[in-house]
């Protein structure tokens, strides 16, 4: 874990600003289809507080992973590589059907993230000075 900010690469900070954003939208979005839900008349109620709910863990699971890519912690950096390699079709989808302004900044994201957590910056600090784990025979661990 880094604890201070000057030895945090950028790339780490910068991947941990794009899912912290991206989790937070899930929450709003989440909340959003919530009260949208209580307060009107959907035409299938548990299938509408199923998606309000599975937006706002989805929102909080992402924060979360922010919350570990920010500490530098190693077991971030698959759940945020993993859930941008879900993001992408997605946004590709969203652009497929003309839906440019929400399809386009998704995909920005996604490939911010990607590059970041991927970068030899973000694998020195999450990884160890050669990049293993440490848990190889031999090691010292």
């Amino acid at each position: 874990m880094i604890s201070s900010p000057a030895r945090r690469p950028a790339t780490l900070a910068v991947a941990a600003a794009v899912l912290a954003a991206e989790g937070l939208l899930g929450l709003v979005l989440g909340g959003y289809v919530a009260v949208e839900t209580l307060i009107g008349k959907p035409s299938d109620m548990s299938s509408a507080l199923a998606e309000a709910a599975f937006g706002m863990l989805a929102g909080a699971g992402i924060g979360w992973v922010a919350w570990g890519v920010w500490q530098a912690l190693r077991w971030s950096r698959g759940p945020g590589v993993v859930t941008q390699i879900f993001i992408l079709p997605v946004a590709i989808s969203l652009i497929g059907s003309r839906q440019y302004a929400f399809g386009v900044p998704l995909v920005v994201a996604a490939v911010i993230v990607l590059v970041s957590l991927l970068a030899p910056q973000s694998t020195h600090a999450l990884m160890g000075e050669d990049g293993s784990t440490g848990d190889s025979p031999g090691s010292p661990d």
